[in-house]
């Protein structure tokens, strides 16, 4: 159905594809896969008409194409889902679904009957109860997805690429976005699956396409790939540990919660010392980002203490717990945790201007330069210039530009909330990596994921939430998936 051959794109000073080949068949699901930078957005944006290639060949249904705007291509059948889903919160699912393409009667007045008919006829191929009349603010964002997968099929759809789809989604309903992937397919549609999780790749891919460096380097069945050779291509070396724990004598006890309740959480207790890494896990709802949120002072507490290095404290804002020593790296890093209109420097030293300024002459430009440019050489950050606007960069070095903000604050309590969520499997090994040396200069960390692989890789203990309330300890050496289940259910 869909060819790509040949593909080149360059752009001043880089060389974004080189001779890259993409194959789609009707009725399947093709991976593209690669590190943020591979070339995959680019191939992409190519393909819908936002690029212009610079040579190469792109074929769909037989017929050689060449479109200089994305309404081209979704004339011809061609949609792109994105990661950030474009819908209008408070219009309904129907206006949706034919914005842009309404229908209207003869008298020049929308059709509103036709478009609500058809649009529930779209959400019944997919096997989807929903109401076409309901609001999209209403929805949850598993639902909404849907919405844009109705508005896909509501335009005779070939080939939907879908980037990084389960990305906002808690697992239960991950299922059920793959059970309307599967009836897609029966479909005869052709699916361009984008995404970091290398084990949904195994669960509902056929194919996979794997760039790296803006090069082909396989296109394989997936029945003969494993996790281990897909990282190593796309990578382009071997990662022998995924996660690199390292032993690190605990020193004294730095956070000590002790019954801690709220609306949220209810009768925690736990302590957690110096250079050591404790790990949150449990299902989705646990309560795990909310105890977080409870201690960095997001949500104040009802009952019970919270003590630093032995000494209570009442932690009833972002900033009384920043000034406390606690800082929380949220999991929503585009939504909370950058301002992405601003450049990287402005980004990282938000939450420590005061560090860097006076009363009476404001921020320190020069102070401000040498310590960014520090932060920026410490952690790696891939950035043309502490002035590049932050959307520009790459997921994981947005993540790495959360992590100097959150250092710039010299805390004692580093809180990760899902700190690899969205991010290539080589970035989160750098990731892992900068932790990892936290870990070594003595610094008390909180990890919350729901990777339960990543808990059990870099933890030195395990707290398991489930409904607020903590079910269980495990220490790093007895832990195991099963043993965490066993946690949460009894």
């Amino acid at each position: 159905m869909l060819k790509m051959e040949g593909i080149t794109k360059s752009f001043p000073g880089t060389l974004a594809l080189n001779n890259v080949n993409l194959n789609v068949r009707e009725g399947e699901v093709m991976a593209l896969l690669g590190e943020n930078g591979a070339g995959k957005s680019t191939l992409m944006k190519v393909l819908t008409g936002i690029y212009e290639r610079d040579s190469g060949t792109v074929i769909l249904d037989g017929r050689e194409v060449a479109y200089t705007n994305p309404k081209q291509a979704q004339e011809d059948g061609i949609v792109f889902i994105h990661q950030e889903l474009n819908l209008i919160p408070h219009m309904k699912v129907y206006e949706n679904v034919f914005l842009g393409r309404e229908v209207k009667k003869k008298n020049g007045l929308l059709d509103r009957e036709y478009m609500i008919k058809r649009t529930m006829e779209l959400l019944e191929t997919v096997k989807m109860n929903l109401n076409p009349q309901q609001d999209i603010r209403t929805l949850s964002v598993a639902q909404q997805q849907m919405v844009e997968i109705t508005k896909a099929l509501s335009m005779d759809t070939k080939v939907i690429v879908m980037d990084e789809p389960t990305g906002a989604l808690p697992d239960e309903e991950v299922g059920s976005l793959f059970e309307i992937i599967r009836e897609l397919k029966k479909q005869n549609k052709c699916i361009v699956y984008i995404s970091h999780r290398l084990k949904e790749v195994f669960e509902i891919c056929d194919r996979a396409t794997i760039l790296r460096d803006g090069c082909l380097i396989a296109e394989k069945d997936v029945s003969e790939l494993t996790q281990d050779t897909l990282i190593s291509m796309m990578v382009g070396r071997t990662l022998d540990e995924q996660f690199p724990h390292v032993d690190v004598t605990p020193g004294e006890t730095i956070l000590s919660v002790k019954n801690l309740g709220n609306a949220y959480v209810r009768d925690v207790s736990f302590e957690l010392r110096k250079g050591e890494i404790l790990g949150v896990t449990g299902l989705v709802g646990a309560g795990r980002t909310e105890l977080a949120k409870t201690l960095s002072g997001v949500f104040p507490w009802t009952s019970g203490t919270v003590a630093i290095k032995g000494r209570n404290v009442s932690l009833r804002s972002t900033k009384q717990a920043i000034n406390n020593g606690i800082y929380y790296m949220t999991e929503d890093r585009k939504g909370n945790g950058l301002v992405m209109q601003l450049d990287v420097r402005a980004n990282a030293t938000l939450s420590s201007l005061e560090k860097i300024s006076s009363p009476w002459t404001g921020v320190n430009g020069k102070k401000e330069r040498r310590t960014v440019g520090e932060y920026i050489e410490r952690l790696n950050i891939r950035t043309p210039t502490m002035f590049q606007i932050i959307k520009n960069l790459s997921g994981g070095n947005q993540q790495k530009v959360i992590l100097a903000k959150a250092l710039m604050t010299e805390p004692e309590v580093l809180i990760l909330d899902e700190p690899t969520r969205g991010i290539d499997v080589g970035a989160k090994k750098e990731i892992y990596t900068l932790i990892n040396r936290l870990k070594e200069r003595g610094k008390a960390i909180i990890m919350i994921s729901s990777e339960m692989p990543e808990i059990l890789g870099m933890c030195d203990r395990i707290l398991v939430m489930n409904e607020g309330r903590l079910k269980g300890e495990l220490s790093r050496h007895e832990a195991s998936q099963e043993k965490i289940m066993e946690k949460i259910i009894n």
